[in-house]
């Protein structure tokens, strides 16, 4: 996952830039919300946390496990779960766990340890554009918790709203679950109650909870079930409201209208309460309505949302695509206008996702279908019902072909159509074979098909995969070139780098003693090279010898980290890595706990208890330190040499020398380098 939409600086007079989003949070705030925070109890919300030494483990939230491989450091305040090798602070885990932006989970956390949000200055349109959205979103979270109150301690809201709820097989604990309220059958109810609570007839009106008309005000959803249609952070966009009588002139089901805070074709309906489920499963189911969503989760299939009876859209497709490039789309079995309704297949496609397709028998829908069968039995048919899109198609639209072959060619057109929308080469390669098969035509009449609608770039761009595909099957297996030597080296080097990031970020200001050759004479007044011992602080003793042979990290992350690191050293007298990490990006913040936790995962699996022996590196660091510093010189030297050796010329006229020098000095320091570790190995030896 890339966080690529905000960014923050933490230094005294800063603030946190969120440059996609009408508000900015002062640095202030971000300061007191990390300072606050801490890891263990964020995430202890979330997940169930044991002791294990100085560390909390418990069962991964990210995947399905039976041994625990997710572990918390309330020393360092980070996470690492190993099973998915996700980690970072709290901030991160809100991110990960509850898929929140960066402002989202700095606003939860400020509501969690009851923080003040401190905004910086804006314009005044931004300014009253925010505080309108802000308004409307408090006035549409009372109406929710109204709604409720209604349902549970009204004696009418009970006798028929509740009753309602009941009949339709949804238990207590589900209707909490989902915030199923009622709304009074009285025309203003509603109404006059958040005004005496001092909320603003304009947010009411705003909202489309109150309709306003020149003098007189009445309640939108008189005498509905309310069903309240969440964000992905929980945050009440608007509401569905379901009529309980059989008035023809009233519609059946009725909608928030569009406002600043609601847009129907950007949300999904059960996309709260389902997240985490969806990026668990790595699936996500897609019905209809409100019902099909709320009883599929009472049955125990809790990754299900609902594009609330609107057609589907891109925009809510990449909702879904923040969880999980899977999507399976059911569909009533005997819904009217279902060709027209697989349309929305092709959006699917169209944006990357995999998407398959189950179809319930005649005369039943999700919701009725889920009623009446136990988890085992709807998971049984939901395996064994569920197709891919493709062989969906051909069944549903080889019943209105027959033997037709003009509706057949129509056909054949209508699924190269959906395999055009497919933008991974790979995938549409085998979905052309796949509708080839099915069909029973030639691959060469889907790609033509493809080059008519105007995809001849696409065409040629499979043929020639195909073709190399094909040629690849004759070719002889080479052995190990130089290019997969450089390769096997670059992921040395890789790991190397990193070591040297672990020892700044576990050792940094630990104080060690080291050799070091210094230039002297002896008493006949001659030059010679002694060895002495110093004291050096680890990080300084690292810039010393990297800076001394000019010596970059070839990762550029762990390249920026490393400076990142230096520079905190330098300017601090403590390393504190809860500061350290607020002054880096997401992406760097997740790598440094990686590396962090790495370290405590013998831990984890209890090698100890198993007599398994861990050397711990602070038991010698100064040899663990000299060891990777002298290593990653030597392999850095190496591919200064091979760098030299590829540009020396084979043009007679072109003179080498300088080059060959070069060569031949470098190769002499590799041979200084296996003195210098032996001598190293032997002076640190245990």
């Amino acid at each position: 996952m890339h966080y690529v939409l905000f960014f923050f600086v933490q230094s005294e007079g800063t603030f946190v830039s969120l440059s996609k989003f009408r508000f900015m949070i002062s640095s202030s705030t971000i300061d007191k919300v990390f300072e606050a925070t801490r890891v263990e109890e964020v995430i202890g919300d979330f997940v169930v946390l044991k002791r294990a030494g100085s560390n909390l483990k418990g069962l991964s939230p990210f995947s399905q496990e039976k041994s625990p491989s997710f572990m918390v450091s309330p020393v360092k305040q980070i996470w690492k779960d190993f099973s998915s090798s996700k980690g970072g602070n709290a901030i991160t885990f809100l991110m990960e766990h509850e898929h929140f932006t960066y402002p989202e989970a700095i606003r939860y956390l400020a509501r969690k340890y009851s923080i003040e949000i401190e905004e910086t200055e804006q314009s005044s349109e931004e300014q009253e554009a925010s505080n309108e959205k802000e308004s409307m979103y408090l006035v549409s979270e009372y109406a929710n918790t109204y709604f409720q109150n209604i349902l549970w301690r009204d004696e009418n809201g009970r006798a028929i709203a509740h009753s309602y709820f009941k009949e339709r097989g949804f238990t207590d604990d589900t209707i909490k679950k989902f915030g199923l309220g009622y709304s009074p059958d009285a025309w203003d109810a509603f109404t006059n109650e958040a005004l005496g609570k001092g909320y603003k007839l304009d947010f009411l009106d705003k909202t489309g909870l109150t309709i306003v008309k020149e003098d007189k005000k009445f309640d939108r959803f008189k005498g509905r079930v309310m069903f309240p249609i969440l964000s992905m952070s929980g945050r009440v966009l608007g509401f569905g409201g379901r009529i309980l009588t059989n008035d023809k002139k009233a519609a059946k089901y009725l909608n928030s209208p569009e406002t600043p805070i609601y847009h129907k074709s950007k949300v999904l309906y059960g996309i709260f309460q389902a997240k985490q489920s969806i990026a668990k499963e790595d699936n996500c189911y897609l019905v209809e309505g409100y019902t099909d969503v709320i009883q599929f989760s009472q049955s125990g299939i809790e990754n299900v949302v609902a594009s609330s009876g609107t057609a589907l859209t891109p925009d809510q497709i990449r909702l879904i695509n923040r969880l999980t490039k899977n999507i399976t789309v059911l569909y009533d079995g005997d819904a009217a206008g279902l060709r027209a309704s697989i349309r929305g297949i092709d959006l699917i496609l169209e944006e990357g996702m995999n998407v398959r397709v189950c179809t319930f028998p005649d005369g039943e829908d999700p919701d009725s279908f889920a009623k009446k069968s136990s988890f085992e039995d709807l998971k049984h048919y939901l395996e064994n019902n569920t197709q891919d899109f493709i062989q969906f198609k051909a069944s549903l639209l080889m019943k209105e072909a027959k033997n037709d072959p003009i509706k057949k060619a129509e056909l054949i057109h209508d699924m190269v159509v959906s395999i055009s929308k497919i933008p991974e080469m790979i995938k549409r390669e085998v979905y052309v074979q796949e509708c080839a098969r099915i069909m029973d035509i030639s691959e060469q009449v889907i790609y033509s098909t493809l080059a008519q609608l105007g995809k001849k770039e696409i065409a040629k761009a499979d043929k020639e995969f195909k073709k190399e595909q094909q040629q690849k099957v004759f070719e002889v297996v080479k052995p190990e070139t130089q290019e997969d030597q450089a390769q096997v080296k670059e992921a040395i080097l890789y790991e190397f780098e990193r070591k040297i990031i672990e020892i700044l970020l576990l050792y940094g200001n630990a104080v060690e003693e080291f050799q070091d050759e210094v230039i002297t004479t002896n008493e006949d007044g001659e030059v010679i090279t002694k060895t002495e011992l110093f004291h050096y602080k680890i990080f300084h003793k690292i810039y010393m010898c990297l800076h001394e042979d000019e010596i970059d990290f070839a990762n550029d992350s762990f390249k920026e980290i490393y400076a990142d690191l230096i520079h905190y050293y330098f300017n601090n007298e403590t390393f504190e890595i809860e500061k350290f990490l607020m002054s880096l990006s997401i992406e760097k913040a997740q790598m440094v706990s990686s590396i962090l936790m790495d370290d405590e995962i013998y831990v984890m699996h209890k090698w100890d208890e198993q007599d398994i022996v861990v050397k711990q590196k602070d038991q010698s660091i100064a040899q663990y330190t000299m060891e990777t510093i002298m290593s990653l010189r030597w392999y850095w030297v190496d591919k200064k040499i091979n760098d030299l050796k590829n540009s020396l010329s084979n043009d007679p006229a072109v003179d080498n020398s300088e080059i060959l020098a070069d060569v031949i000095d470098y190769y002499k320091l590799v041979g200084g380098f296996s003195g210098k570790l032996g001598r190293v190995m032997s002076r640190y030896s245990v």
